[in-house]
């Protein structure tokens, strides 16, 4: 690494810098990128946490190695070596839910709804906060303001697709939709005329370059340093795209984007220039979680990705819904239901109504600005308890699976003790691989079905600015990159929560929003997750900050930003085991007429159901909550007049037409 100019981005600056909050790899770009800086020893970062308000804790939070590593002996097959004597607890549950994330707090909430308030609930989850993904982060600003993000679980899209008990769920909990229209301020960057530009960094393009998009595509296409050629693809493939596919029936044209990637679509039937490609690769991992030469035409189509309207497709899409789950045409709703924190705004209000003394409040607006009291979350006495920094390792019915009356849930507390609770049922609402570590009575059909989902690592990194003027000064909102590591920078959502207020003038400190999706190009999408989670612990939080600096410093030239004076912190949150795996053609030909792996991979067993959105096979709160509802219902019962649920991936079936 230069120090000198480490230093002059502020690498020797004492700022609060928040490590990984899981692991993440790197793609065949993003380690070139990362591997110019070098080794380096500028930035020495001493990490303090906050045990008892994780949010404002910094250093290495979350899924951190003391998080997993039990989890990774379970793996290594060496846990149990040295794991001691199990110490029975003498607590008896009537549910202990495994993993505390959204499916978790649903599961136990409904549980009692539908059982009983008189029901007592242990959850258990070995991440520091609970809400799994949906993970809040917090700031201090130089001026005193308070700023909240979120670190994983984005928002509750499309509530058009809730099925009836999500949406009763949440009402239940106190969450309305609607009232999103008025806390998002969706004209903020149209009213501050702001506008999204690209950043072409040097290592991809030969130059650096920040381009502006406006109206007249030609005129910004002008000024990128694409060849001769590849400015004129694009500006007729999003100006004016022809039938690339002539001759064939829409029905026909439809088929054939389902089984080709994106790239084959630009390269073999766009006749584009292969730069396109290059400047396309990233468009679709937010979505689908690999780049578009992993990624069918439709599925690109459906992200929205240029070159479709002169073909002719109409509304509909081949076969009934798209090979991603999704619908391949207008969403019909605004990209709106985000708390300040993300989905950790539900994760909150489930909790609120389940543990009364952790926080206070009854009002929406209160989820997103009432501070948790963390201790009084595993209280002796509390109907429903949270056990945090405790992993599970064993779950055995207590005899005969068909005819035990309770189960037996050891795991691993925050001092390393080995403890056994007693329960009348359980719910797994851990990742499907994990699974199979925790118990032997499954079958080897269900294990493998299991072992299909491949979760996608992703890389969501909050930056605290101490304003927004050099955006101001540039009439940007934010900008994606092109051929650097992170996929861009961008304005966090512009949220305002009654006391929560989103910033207003140029001088209001801000958040950032850098995200990454770790994929590796060239393989099948499961391969390129594996691939990510292989290379877990190749990039050091000093190569990601040097990395942030470097890119906001190129990205933001001549607009008077100082990386060293301007950035006030730096949150990364880490996931290796970050997006559930969705089906999606070429890879997955079953897709949708066939058996779905999930089917298998979810089926209850004695007093024991599963809960996650791995049995979904849908990286989407809506569709937590909705595998939750299965499993209650699997281990109580279909209550009377009880709500609609989804019990497969995407949207309700009746609006596909099935």
């Amino acid at each position: 690494m230069d120090q000198d100019r480490a230093k002059r981005l502020g690498m020797d600056r004492a700022i609060t810098r928040r490590d990984f909050f899981d692991g993440v790899a790197r793609t065949v770009v993003g380690a070139a990128a990362l591997q110019v800086f070098g080794a380096g020893q500028a930035g020495a970062f001493t990490p303090v946490t906050d045990a008892g308000y994780p949010p404002a804790s910094n250093g290495l939070q979350g899924q951190t190695e003391g998080s997993r590593s039990v989890a990774h002996g379970m793996r290594d097959g060496t846990f149990w070596e040295t794991a001691g004597d199990v110490v029975d607890t003498g607590e008896v549950y009537d549910l202990v839910v495994v993993g505390a994330g959204i499916s978790g707090l649903a599961a136990a909430y409904l549980y009692r709804q539908q059982a009983g308030a008189d029901k007592r609930v242990l959850l258990i989850d070995p991440l520091d906060a609970y809400g799994g993904h949906a993970k809040r982060n917090e700031f201090v600003a130089s001026n005193g303001a308070t700023l909240i993000g979120y670190g994983g679980s984005q928002s509750m899209q499309t509530p058009s697709y809730f099925s009836a008990a999500v949406n009763k769920l949440l009402a239940d909990v106190g969450i309305e939709p609607a009232k999103f229209e008025g806390f998002y301020d969706q004209a903020w960057g149209e009213d501050r005329g702001l506008r999204s530009a690209v950043f072409f960094a040097k290592e991809q393009w030969g130059v650096d370059k920040l381009v502006i998009q406006g109206e007249d595509t030609a005129a910004w296409v002008a000024e990128t340093p694409m060849n001769d050629k590849a400015k004129a693809d694009l500006v007729a493939l999003l100006d004016a795209p022809g039938d690339y596919m002539p001759g064939l029936t829409a029905a026909e044209k439809l088929k054939k984007l389902s089984e080709i990637t994106y790239a084959e679509f630009l390269l073999d039937y766009v006749k584009a220039d292969p730069q396109l490609v290059d400047y396309f690769q990233i468009s679709t991992t937010a979505y689908f979680g690999v780049g578009i030469d992993a990624c069918t035409a439709l599925d690109a189509r459906g992200n929205y990705n240029p070159g479709f309207d002169g073909m002719e497709l109409g509304d509909a899409v081949y076969p009934a819904h798209s090979p991603s789950g999704r619908l391949a045409f207008t969403d019909p709703d605004a990209y709106i239901y985000h708390f300040p924190d993300g989905n950790a705004g539900i994760a909150h209000a489930l909790i609120r109504a389940m543990v009364p003394g952790a926080m206070a409040g009854t009002t929406m607006e209160e989820l997103a600005t009432e501070r948790v009291d963390y201790a009084a979350l595993d209280v002796a006495d509390s109907p429903v308890r949270v056990r945090l920094n405790s992993t599970v390792v064993k779950v055995a019915h207590d005899g005969a699976y068909d005819t035990a009356t309770s189960v037996n849930v050891t795991y691993v507390d925050a001092a390393g003790r080995l403890g056994l609770v007693k329960a009348g049922h359980v719910v797994l609402a851990c990742w499907h691989r994990m699974i199979p570590y925790l118990t032997d009575e499954l079958p080897a059909d269900q294990v493998e079905a299991m072992n299909d989902q491949q979760k996608v690592p992703l890389l969501y990194t909050n930056v605290q600015l101490r304003n927004w003027e050099a955006f101001d000064a540039l009439k940007i909102e934010g900008f994606g990159a092109r051929g650097l590591f992170w996929s861009g920078a961008e304005i966090d959502f512009p949220v305002s929560m009654g006391s929560y207020r989103f910033a207003d003038k140029p001088g209001d400190p801000i958040i950032l929003h850098l995200s990454k999706v770790m994929v590796e190009p060239g393989l099948s999408s499961r391969e390129q997750a594996l691939a990510g989670k292989r290379a877990l612990m190749e990039i050091t939080f000093e190569e990601l900050e040097f990395s942030i600096r470097d890119m906001l410093d190129r990205a933001l030239a001549g607009s008077g930003f100082d990386a060293a004076r301007d950035i006030e912190g730096i949150t990364v949150n880490r996931w290796a085991h970050g997006y559930a795996y969705e089906y999606m053609r070429p890879w997955d030909a079953f897709w949708p007429d066939g058996e779905l792996p999930i089917v298998k991979a979810r089926q209850p067993w004695g007093r024991i159901a599963i809960a996650n959105s791995d049995s979904g096979a849908y990286a989407y709160a809506h569709s937590a909550i909705d595998q939750a509802v299965r499993a209650v219902r699997e281990l109580l019962g279909e209550p009377a007049g009880a709500p609609a649920f989804a019990a497969f991936p995407g949207p309700p079936q009746e609006m596909l037409g099935l």
